[in-house]
């Protein structure tokens, strides 16, 4: 088994948070118009740290989720693993790392029926870690920021 160089990245983000979510309202036709809206969040870590499972409560939209971190200790990377309580099914994981800070994460997935590549950023801070989801229609050439959540540590 590998060295589990990496396997502390997602420590920071142990704990409950409120969320702020910035939504884009409508993708790829050029809007710049964003909904926002309250969730909280509770995350802890599993496995000695090798995995961690959050879990979303978003009133607003109706809506639950979890993300399940996998580490890979031989090759350092992270597999994140989202399912919600509308679908029920786990969408295709976005793979990556984390560097100085920042991790990213892609994976193939399609949006409305059409293919995406989607990219997950993670700006590690100890008071308000921010998380954005982009998709790109042209392979990674272009992305489109379309949700953003900041969070805080809850009371």
């Amino acid at each position: 088994m590998g060295e589990m160089n990496g396997a502390s990245d997602f420590d920071f983000f142990i704990g409950r948070w409120n969320v702020v979510n910035e939504r884009l309202k409508k993708r790829f036709v050029g809007s710049d118009e964003w909904e926002t809206f309250a969730a909280t969040s509770d995350c802890r870590a599993l496995l000695g740290g090798a995995a961690h499972i959050d879990e979303i409560d978003i009133p607003a939209l109706s809506l639950s989720g979890i993300n399940l971190a996998v580490f890979d200790a031989d090759g350092g990377t992270w597999s994140l693993h989202w399912m919600d309580s509308q679908r029920r099914v786990f969408f295709p994981p976005v793979r990556g790392r984390f560097e100085d800070g920042r991790g990213i994460f892609y994976a193939d997935d399609t949006d409305d029926g059409v293919p995406v590549k989607v990219r997950y950023l993670w700006l590690v801070c100890a008071t308000a870690p921010r998380w954005e989801q982009a998709f790109s229609r042209d392979e990674g050439r272009s992305w489109e920021t379309n949700w953003i959540m900041t969070f805080t540590r809850a009371e």
